[in-house]
């Protein structure tokens, strides 16, 4: 594209004509940008320039890898529709392909450009480009959906339950980018998981999954290595806190008919008898319709076999039924459909985590003094774990 056939006016006239991406007006990058057409002194011009290019040094310097983003994670009527199955409406459809060209139009400005609309004759910040056939795009990730995801679900892999008067799902910026390749120890039981997950994303049966045993064996660990590592086949995470469990419905209803799949991750999972939490989990684990999605599966850790609490005093308590009731709270845990046992590592694994370790980070020490400091760190804190060698490994790092 010439600086003459695409100019900055001409470009600022066409977006603010976008109804399908109307959304996307309202990002930092755009609202920079209409900010800087907004501008009539040469002053305000280059001010909201410079905003403009740091808003696309924020993604990486290049303004057509920005607009993608902008785009591919738009949550718009055309995307939203195709996701439920429903046939668009020809004007919506005809409407999309313009405005397409519309946002390649703008990917492919470049400084020069903008240098022309200024009259500019100082040095100005620089950026790339390119030009880009965003139609062409965006029809393939519109064809694969369930693997690529729209909206928020688009650019972030986990996320979590606002707090607040009105619950809401928001992505978490920053997650644990822990990998399956990063394990040492618990292949087989690590194996099952994945498995299972896998299972999950062909559209096969698939169960919920128990992840129980010592601390520190990287139960929570591998929940979150297997979301990553399927993240590009449409797998997607959702934490839930305990306390949060009467909003499991409400989880459900907002990505029912969402075309991704996802793992509802419930982390150190325990209950007292009279938690309320305890009949919503419950519900959701033996297929209530309220309380579960067809593409979601729960994925729990514990550090107890038995997840429910139980005093003698629950034993010896007044109920008439009292079996009854015991057998309900003691069998919460056999409703999942595959538990995973972690237990704590003998002393062989122990020592093998610590030596991969050790190699891994670079620390040259005699095989038989490493091992001797690792038993006695493990001693000091009465325990050997995975996270017992990784501080071990820290502490002489």
């Amino acid at each position: 594209m010439t600086v003459k056939k695409n100019t900055v006016r001409a470009i600022y006239a066409r977006l603010c004509a976008l109804c399908v991406f109307r959304g996307v007006l309202e990002t930092p990058l755009f609202s920079r940008f209409l900010a800087y057409a907004g501008e009539q002194e040469e002053e305000g011009k280059l001010r909201a320039y410079s905003a403009f290019v740091g808003e696309i040094y924020e993604g990486g310097a290049n303004l057509t890898d920005c607009v993608r983003r902008a785009v591919f994670e738009n949550e718009n009527v055309y995307v939203t529709s195709w996701a439920k199955g429903h046939q668009c409406d020809a004007h919506i459809a005809a409407s999309l392909d313009r405005e397409l060209e519309t946002l390649a139009a703008f990917a492919a400005l470049t400084p020069a450009d903008f240098l022309a609309d200024m009259s500019c004759d100082m040095p100005l910040a620089t950026f790339s480009s390119a030009s880009v056939d965003l139609a062409a795009e965006y029809a393939e990730r519109v064809r694969e959906i369930d693997k690529y995801g729209y909206g928020m679900f688009a650019a972030y892999g986990m996320f979590r339950l606002a707090d607040g008067a009105h619950p809401a799902l928001e992505p978490i910026r920053t997650p644990d980018g822990v990998s399956l390749d990063g394990f040492i120890g618990y292949s087989e039981e690590r194996g099952r998981v994945i498995a299972n997950t896998e299972a999950f994303l062909a559209g096969r049966s698939a169960a919920n999954v128990l992840l129980y045993g010592d601390a520190g064996t990287g139960k929570s660990s591998t929940v979150k290595a297997v979301a990553n590592h399927f993240f590009d086949r449409g797998l997607r995470l959702i934490e839930l806190r305990k306390d949060q469990l009467s909003l499991l419905p409400f989880v459900m209803g907002q990505i029912g008919t969402n075309p991704l799949k996802f793992i509802i991750f419930i982390d150190d999972l325990s209950f007292h008898r009279s938690d309320d939490c305890f009949s919503m989990l419950k519900a959701a684990l033996e297929g209530s319709a309220a309380a579960k999605a067809p593409n979601a599966v729960i994925y729990a850790t514990s550090n107890r076999r038995h997840i429910v609490r139980e005093t003698f005093g629950d034993r010896d308590g007044g109920e008439v039924h009292r079996n009854d009731s015991m057998q309900e709270a003691l069998s919460l845990s056999e409703r999942f459909g595959l538990t995973i046992l972690f237990a704590r590592p003998n002393q062989q694994l122990y020592l093998e985590i610590v030596r991969e370790l050790a190699q891994k980070k670079g620390i040259d020490l005699p095989r038989a003094e490493l091992e001797t400091k690792a038993e006695a760190f493990a001693l000091a804190r009465g325990t050997r774990s995975a996270r017992c060698a990784e501080q071990f490994i820290e502490s002489l790092l």
